[in-house]
């Protein structure tokens, strides 16, 4: 084969290869979350303590997130209910968060915080698969 042909062939082999073998962005995502662990807890927030509560864990999740193995920490609020909360917390394993109970933020949050928390329903998982939109 020529050399003016084969570079072109190649270079389309090549490609071909590529957009076969290499899995697509969402499969990757998938493929990154096997062994993450999450934290998920419900809290049922005393009314009147609502404010500090929210002041205080913003504080612990804003620190939460630098931490090493430390995916993201979301604090959600019940649209129905201004006093229930969902913590959605993922770490690399489970490890990571065990790590991130001994910080001194993590300490001072729960120190903080006792009193104010009603209900509390934490339940750990392991992330079987994600799914997100690529960006």
């Amino acid at each position: 084969m020529s050399k003016s042909v084969w570079v072109p062939t190649a270079a389309i082999a090549l490609l071909a290869a590529c957009a076969i073998l290499l899995p697509a962005p969402g499969q990757r995502v998938a493929a990154q979350s096997a062994g993450m662990f999450v934290n998920a807890v419900d809290l049922d927030i005393v009314p009147a303590e609502r404010e500090k509560f929210l002041a205080a864990l913003t504080e612990n999740g804003k620190a939460a997130v630098t931490e090493p193995g430390c995916r993201r920490f979301d604090i959600l609020n019940l649209n129905s209910d201004p006093n229930h909360f969902l913590l959605y917390e993922v770490y690399d394993n489970e490890a990571a968060f065990q790590a991130h109970r001994v910080t001194e933020h993590f300490k001072k949050y729960a120190a903080t915080t006792g009193a104010m928390v009603a209900k509390r329903d934490a339940r750990q998982m392991k992330v079987t698969a994600t799914n997100a939109q690529a960006k």
